[in-house]
């Protein structure tokens, strides 16, 4: 197979969107990223690659919604040129910029969710030792 990346096509994503990244360190060098998508829509039909994840406080002002599905089947490797980190306003009226990180139990429901949406079914998740 060889695919042509330019351009998008029907279905693929083109908007905004929450995400969750996947790779444990940003390369610098190579500038690229792998992330798997977040939704504030619900979806019709819940398959093995969703996941609900409640958020506290919510995700950004621009997302307030404290609700948020995971897509397990959307990942992308991605520059990190297209990305920015949500932001909130302090008292003063500054933008900060909190780094958010989720807890080792979520992150390994959120890992399951994305090999079941490669294909690759996992039928629990992995104990931690």
């Amino acid at each position: 197979m060889i695919c042509d990346f330019s351009g998008l096509l029907f279905h693929e994503m083109e908007k905004t969107r929450p995400v969750i990244v996947l790779s444990p360190k940003i390369s610098s060098r190579a500038k690229l990223t792998t992330v798997v998508c977040l939704s504030t829509t619900e979806p019709s039909i819940k398959e093995d690659y969703h996941l609900e994840i409640t958020f506290d406080p919510p995700y950004s002002p621009k997302f307030p919604s404290s609700t948020m599905w995971l897509k397990g089947d959307m990942i992308y490797s991605l520059n990190i040129d297209r990305m920015t980190r949500p932001h909130i306003k302090d008292e003063a009226g500054k933008r900060t910029y909190p780094i958010r990180k989720i807890d080792r139990d979520l992150m390994l429901k959120v890992e399951r969710c994305v090999l079941n949406g490669i294909g690759l079914k996992v039928d629990r998740v992995p104990e931690i030792l």
